[in-house]
């Protein structure tokens, strides 16, 4: 089993890495970006259906047992949407024979009231399907809560970016700003040198064991 827990831009490098070496594998990789705009709509169920869409998409023929799973749902609500518990089982079912990443970004956007239903919700997939993956990524207040839901499938290292690292993404973020006009040399050279200062730490963990691709 593999746990990351990171905060910084390169989440999307790891994602997009792990989508180009699944490729062609027998291997799923699902993301899901939390939206500070959005976060009363972003439920465990909502995230997890999302996960578990991206997942049946890849497959080449979705299993009579998941088609079974949403025909029963539709009998009884009227719709084809399952529940909580029915999601998570099905994503059992798929990761248990299939390595499946699942990747989620920004969890510290996750209001409070959702995030112990989701990191159990991953701790039940992580428990019972050894080809199950799980990156996350959030500020390094969620380590305890982490580590809580998920204890010792989690090794956190804290990692700080140097000055020279954050000034290099300012110069280029900066050469690709649309209003070019409204940042002079002089206010360039400001931002550059106080904002390094102000950048918050990164955690990053593992477990070190075998990715699986």
């Amino acid at each position: 089993m593999k746990v990351l827990l990171r905060s910084c831009d390169a989440s999307s490098l790891v994602i997009d890495t792990l989508g180009d070496r699944a490729s062609g594998q027998d291997a799923a990789v699902a993301c899901f970006y939390f939206d500070f705009a959005t976060q009363k709509e972003q439920s465990p169920t909502s995230i997890l259906s999302s996960l578990l869409k991206q997942v049946l998409s890849g497959l080449e023929r979705i299993p009579a047992k998941i088609v079974q799973a949403f025909r029963d749902q539709e009998n009884v609500t009227g719709s084809r949407k399952l529940g909580l518990a029915e999601v998570v089982e099905t994503l059992l079912d798929i990761s248990s024979s299939r390595t499946t990443f699942i990747c989620i970004d920004s969890l510290d956007e996750c209001i409070a009231e959702y995030q112990e239903t989701l990191l159990d919700s991953l701790k039940q997939i992580l428990h019972m399907s050894p080809k199950a993956r799980v990156f996350l990524t959030g500020g390094l207040h969620m380590r305890d809560e982490v580590e809580k839901h998920l204890g010792g499938r989690v090794v956190a290292v804290s990692i700080t970016p140097t000055n020279d690292d954050i000034a290099r993404f300012l110069r280029a973020k900066l050469e690709v700003d649309p209003v070019r006009d409204a940042v002079d040399k002089n206010l360039e050279e400001d931002i550059i040198k106080c904002i390094p200062d102000t950048a918050p730490e990164m955690l990053v963990g593992s477990d070190h064991s075998s990715a699986g691709i």
